[in-house]
């Protein structure tokens, strides 16, 4: 897999740190011990500051001097647009408009910092930043477990931020509880309840992201209630047939194999989506995290069985696609939101909700 991580041609070192576990690509830094968010920005090369700089267009228009040179045109501002630049190297992240907001990479840090009060339990576990340093992003570990069964399955608790400098998107925190034994992303967003916080680069965007641990206190919330969740999903049993059948909605790509589905149709589906849902169920089936007492012939085994074929068997063209995919948005954290909401249901109604024959 390619990666994207800035350079920092000064200190000749990778933007990027974790802790303890093997750095992007081998790249980076590797800390032993959880460091504070001081440290933290310094070990993720993160310790530069964005400024908005006046844009300047050069006129094609060419004059004549007194000796007949040829004087190039004066430089022409550009109204209500401005430059993004990093200080320190001068590097030009992208071109924004008059209202957008500048939020430092220190904010960013101070976000995590207010949400437990002064930093005091908030694990920096890795940050970075792509490109030339215009998106940064942050996983923060917060204190308490989510236990299923006996507590032997434990779930950890993380919020996830990225941001850019260069104009596009908004400053995006994720509630993102992780699967220890198989380090399986559970996202999933409870009904009237979002686990993730967007934030404009507007004129209040840093007000806004100082208050945003207020909203993302709700991840104690959506905690308790998950736990909750899995606890009664892990005693609801489901068959292997049943397991295969939720898979295949799950990983439906369009109506047309909706239908071909409900009509019980297998023969008639595409070899690409018998392949996709055959190594979805294969992970269901044998993966060691699979066969324990929480997961085991359990709708909450059927529900890992989806995050963790995009976890861990899924492939992807870089590891940005798998972040993108996973976390940000992108397919398999709207497939594990479509997971939870089937077995949500399969929990209350049975294997009716299951339209197949």
């Amino acid at each position: 897999m390619g990666h994207n991580l800035n350079f920092n041609e000064h200190t000749g070192k990778y933007s990027f740190f974790s802790v303890q576990q093997k750095a992007w690509h081998g790249l980076g830094q590797i800390v032993t011990d959880y460091p504070t968010s001081e440290e933290a920005i310094k070990h993720a090369g993160l310790d530069y500051e964005v400024i908005k700089s006046p844009l300047f267009t050069q006129s094609r228009a060419m004059t004549v001097g007194n000796a007949g040179e040829l004087i190039e045109g004066t430089d022409t501002p550009v109204p209500n647009y401005f430059a993004n630049i990093r200080t320190d190297s001068n590097a030009v992240l992208g071109v924004v408009g008059k209202d957008y907001h500048i939020v430092q990479n220190k904010d960013a840090f101070a976000f995590f910092d207010a949400i437990v009060g002064g930093g005091e339990g908030i694990l920096y576990e890795t940050a970075g930043a792509l490109g030339n340093g215009e998106r940064i992003f942050i996983t923060a570990k917060l204190p308490g477990y989510i236990r299923v069964g006996k507590g032997e399955d434990v779930t950890e608790k993380y919020i996830f931020l990225t941001t850019s400098h260069d104009g596009s998107g908004s400053i995006t925190a994720a509630f993102t509880p992780i699967r220890v034994v198989c380090q399986n992303t559970v996202n999933a967003a409870l009904r009237n309840m979002s686990n993730v916080v967007r934030i404009k680069h507007t004129a209040g965007a840093k007000q806004r992201l100082e208050d945003a641990h207020k909203v993302m206190g709700l991840a104690n919330i959506m905690s308790e209630q998950l736990e909750g969740i899995f606890n009664e999903w892990a005693t609801v049993r489901i068959t292997d047939n049943e397991v295969k059948k939720l898979i295949q909605l799950v990983l439906c790509p369009n109506k047309e194999t909706y239908d071909l589905l409900k009509k019980g149709a297998e023969d008639e589906l595409s070899t690409v989506f018998k392949n996709t849902v055959d190594d979805a169920f294969g992970y269901a089936m044998m993966s060691d995290t699979q066969q324990m007492d929480t997961t085991r012939g359990t709708l909450y085994g059927a529900y890992n069985a989806v995050t963790g074929y995009y976890q861990n068997v899924r492939n992807y063209k870089d590891s940005e696609a798998k972040l993108q995919s996973i976390v940000m948005g992108g397919t398999a954290q709207g497939k594990a939101q479509k997971a939870f909401e089937l077995c949500s249901s399969f929990a209350k109604e049975g294997s009716g909700i299951l339209l197949m024959n």
